[in-house]
């Protein structure tokens, strides 16, 4: 019997890296490629369409955006500007997204229509080199800056990140150096050393504190180009004499149903692979003084990423042998986990958001996360709803629970009342 997996959405033409989803649009955004080597294998951005057909949600391919022989590894979305890291540099792309009336005639015969074309046409519809397109969604990109972020002998962006009002973005990678741009003119702003090594990720909170998180086993607090702290996950946690752990991944997240509330989430792996591998770790910090909440344990798998919903309820982690898990945010507890579903490293996770079109595509399920990773593969990840029983009913029941209990005490011994 084969390895159970997720649903599969969509197969890209080309390894997939990076994830992002428009909630106004009902928009996915996977980006990834073969990269410079002259391997026939494509880069591009590729927008897809997210609909319920039948009940059931489904991708469709809308526009595949060319990257040359640059490979996307990472993107961050602002709006309708995408911030995406391809080898050394930033590169900004706008898009629109308008709802075609009408049937448009486009040019067939692409390669890079993913699983959703249609294999065949009718004779009409092939005529002249065009295929018919039915409504629906059609995206137009227009490239805007670019500008060189890491400067290493083997330069490699690693990390993009904006602020709470778009108006920054902030970029880390191989040199250790953190870079703060203006958007959409890519004017530096900032530029420190934050870490000795690569910097594996960071995340900008809504009073511009900045976290990141490097190779060199720091996880530190920035206001500017200032340290505020260092983090110490391990303060009450489990301790390691022999096992380093260093910082793999770092979000922040909302408190939900406390608007000025504020949880910073990290993830720990042991920072050398062992025959044995110890497990891995997932931290809640305070988000204004960062100090530690609670540490559990997330498993034996590497994890590879992190995310958080728009709301702050959930978590989800991806692993390097490909597995997939969902945890409340609140206690950290595992509500869904999916083993080896792609079988290959996950490179990114992102989930449904909870405004826009977003409750509209999630149907009566509580969650959708969105995978996706180097098997060129994006999955869906649906968490059902969870029962809950009204407060009015465990009252009536353990009232009428307290009415059985004295009625037998009463037969079993008269003169009991």
């Amino acid at each position: 019997m084969g390895r159970r997996r997720a649903p599969e959405l969509y197969r890209a033409p080309f390894p997939l890296y990076a994830l992002q989803v428009d909630p106004s649009a009902g928009l996915l955004i996977a980006a990834g490629g073969g990269g410079a080597a002259k391997t026939g294998i494509k880069n591009g951005v590729h927008f897809l369409q997210l609909q319920r057909i039948n009940g059931r949600l489904s991708a469709s391919l809308v526009h595949s955006h060319d990257t040359e022989t640059r490979a996307t590894m990472n993107l961050a979305l602002a709006g309708d500007i995408l911030a995406a890291g391809q080898d050394a540099h930033c590169q900004l792309l706008h898009f629109q997204a308008h709802q075609q009336k009408g049937n448009k005639a486009e040019k067939a015969g692409s390669k890079e229509q993913g699983p959703r074309q249609r294999k065949g046409a009718a004779p009409a519809e092939k005529k002249c080199g065009v295929e018919t397109q039915q409504e629906g969604l059609e995206v137009r990109i227009e490239n805007l800056q670019v500008v060189q972020t890491d400067f290493s002998p083997d330069p490699l962006q690693k990390v993009v990140c904006f602020n709470h009002d778009n108006t920054l973005l902030a970029t880390g990678g191989t040199d250790g150096y953190i870079r703060v741009w203006k958007v959409p003119s890519l004017e530096k702003v900032l530029e420190f050393k934050a870490h000795e090594g690569e910097i594996e990720d960071l995340a900008l909170g809504p009073d511009d504190k900045l976290v990141t998180v490097g190779w060199d086993l720091k996880a530190s607090v920035w206001q500017k180009d200032q340290l505020v702290t260092q983090l110490h996950w391990q303060e009450n946690g489990p301790t390691f004499s022999s096992t380093p752990y260093r910082y793999q991944a770092c979000r922040f997240g909302q408190v939900p149903d406390q608007p000025a509330g504020l949880r910073l989430f990290t993830v720990q792996i042991p920072h050398k692979r062992l025959r044995q591998p110890p497990p891995c770790y997932l931290t809640a910090w305070d988000g204004s003084n960062f100090l530690p909440l609670r540490t559990k344990s997330c498993g034996h798998e590497v994890i590879s990423c992190l995310n958080v919903s728009e709301s702050g309820t959930f978590l989800g982690l991806g692993t390097v042998t490909g597995s997939v898990a969902i945890y409340i945010a609140f206690s950290l507890q595992c509500l869904y986990y999916m083993r080896e579903s792609h079988g290959i490293v996950v490179t990114d996770v992102a989930f449904l958001p909870e405004k826009g079109r977003g409750p509209e595509l999630l149907g009566s399920h509580e969650t959708a996360l969105f995978s996706v990773a180097v098997d060129s593969r994006c999955q869906l990840h649906l968490l059902p709803s969870r029962r809950s029983v009204p407060v009015w009913l465990l009252l009536l029941v353990c009232v009428g629970l307290i009415v059985v209990t004295i009625l037998l005490l009463q037969s079993a011994f008269p003169g009991f009342l």
